[in-house]
């Protein structure tokens, strides 16, 4: 039986990640130490299910605290999936020097743990925003010049860096997933999709910053989560940088139209000012992820909403009026007539 170290297995990816592991026969210790950046209930829900499992274990640190890392997790690891991060773009610009030392250091010391306990595989959370204002579209993994605007990002890139030693130095095969802009069910508040939704089934204004033609590479749950399991049997080369997205830029607009289609409100818009450290667009190449992983992301955009939204109505113990099917042209226009302003 395989054993997996899952850091940030409590959170959105993580404890999907961890349901597929478990699924699959892995035995799984997951580090996660409840950060309260939002409701920890949130992160004992997506845990409650995975306590009673004998081939799970939780232990609540903090993965910058070396002492209790070593002295907490004594067993043989196959891999270390380093999934915990301090999050989020804006909040990185209020507290760079925390975000610095959780996602850098933070991803030293379990590379450390890794090198001193002989752990041969690291698979590591990186992120779109490390690409920045880079003007080439799609992003292409091989691109030289990153142009990250947030200290956020720039963490994400420190830490390819560092991987990318350990990998040198010490043997470690070190696959980075730049995931793209991950949605469905369990996903934080603070993102856009949360919000949006949770707004617009309150019948409540949602704020949009900036003018709405915003371009992001949505990429629901399950395929991510595809991606991070083929990373972690992946046996080829000691190093790879990894695009993980779904290949299509939508627009700010089109993806609140598609929310307002399915859930069949209309959404009520608070135009806001462009927020620092945004960036105006995030696109994937993903032939890298096709070629070395096998990867191609199934679910579109409509049909992953469509999965959040149900999600969030049986969370909330309550339905919402269903679209009308009929009249949903797809995630470009406002034929069916739900985008109103406010």
């Amino acid at each position: 039986m395989q054993h997996a170290l899952v850091t940030g297995g409590a959170g959105f990816v993580g404890s999907h990640v961890v349901d597929h592991l478990l699924d699959k026969g892995f035995r799984v210790t997951v580090v996660d130490n409840f950060d309260p950046f939002y409701d920890v209930e949130d992160k004992r829900r997506n845990v409650a299910g995975h306590l009673s499992s004998p081939a799970y274990r939780l232990v609540e640190a903090d993965i910058r605290d070396e002492q209790v890392i070593d002295a907490e997790l004594r067993d043989r690891y196959d891999v270390v999936v380093h999934l915990a991060a301090r999050a989020g773009v804006r909040p990185s610009i209020e507290q760079p020097l925390l975000y610095q030392d959780v996602n850098v250091r933070g991803t030293q010391v379990l590379l450390e743990f890794a090198r001193r306990r002989g752990i041969g595989q690291f698979v590591f959370a990186s992120s779109s925003s490390v690409y920045g204002m880079a003007p080439r579209v799609p992003w292409h993994e091989e691109d030289a010049v990153l142009l990250p605007i947030s200290p956020y990002a720039s963490t994400k890139v420190s830490g390819e860096l560092l991987g990318h030693v350990y990998s040198k130095l010490f043997g470690i095969r070190f696959l980075s997933l730049r995931f793209f802009t991950v949605y469905g069910p369990r996903q934080r508040p603070d993102l856009a999709i949360r919000k949006f939704t949770t707004g617009m089934m309150r019948g409540e204004t949602i704020p949009v910053f900036g003018d709405g033609s915003s371009r992001r590479d949505y990429t629901y749950i399950d395929d991510i989560v595809q991606g991070v399991l083929a990373a972690i049997a992946y046996t080829g080369s000691p190093y790879e940088v990894i695009n993980l997205g779904n290949s299509r830029a939508v627009s700010l607009l089109d993806l609140i139209d598609t929310i307002s289609a399915t859930l069949g409100v209309p959404a009520r818009i608070d135009w806001q000012p462009c927020q620092p450290g945004d960036v105006p667009q995030t696109w994937a190449s993903i032939d890298k992820a096709g070629q070395l992983l096998g990867y191609a992301p199934r679910t579109p955009l409509y049909d992953g909403i469509r999965q959040f939204a149900a999600w969030m109505e049986e969370r909330n113990g309550r339905r919402n009026r269903p679209a009308a099917d009929a009249g949903y042209q797809g995630a470009t226009g406002r034929s069916h007539g739900v985008l109103t302003a406010h």
